[in-house]
């Protein structure tokens, strides 16, 4: 299982991004915290921007699989909240699984945390869904740590 800054993957999150990629994961079983679980396991295997592309390929193709209209799919929420999950695996310690990782109690589980950085006007704005804006209140921290996989 590939790692990054020390966080690892289990065998079940494993099954689970297979699942969801090979679009076996229901629409009903698919939340907030499986976004979350997605970005966790992705960053685990990749740097950042290839988090990015993995996330907004996969939720396309979920949508597509689940004939949801691709207008559904937000940029900066996808990549707000990858941009969230990378914080949290940076400033603290490492992690065995997406599970794991989740039991700390992190602001991550939080849907409304994003409205900390962006005002309800940008974030459900169209232009927010299909494309990437900066938050406009506070920023994401962004770390000093070198984007690698380990």
């Amino acid at each position: 299982m590939k790692m990054r800054q020390g966080h690892t993957t289990s065998l079940d999150d494993l099954k689970f991004r297979d699942a969801f990629e090979a679009g076996d994961v229901p629409p009903a079983k698919f939340r907030h915290r499986e976004h979350v679980r997605l970005a966790y396991i992705y960053l685990c295997e990749s740097d950042q921007h290839a988090a990015n592309v993995r996330m907004r390929s996969a939720l396309l193709h979920f949508l597509k699989v689940n004939n949801v209209p691709p207008g559904k799919y937000h940029e900066t929420l996808t990549r707000s909240w990858t941009d969230a999950v990378r914080h949290f695996m940076d400033v603290n310690e490492p992690s065995n699984s997406s599970d794991e990782f989740l039991a700390r109690g992190l602001q991550l589980l939080n849907t409304e945390l994003m409205l900390t950085h962006y005002s309800r006007e940008v974030l459900f704005s169209e232009e927010a869904r299909r494309r990437f804006l900066e938050p406009d209140l506070t920023p994401i921290p962004k770390n000093k740590i070198t984007e690698s996989t380990g």
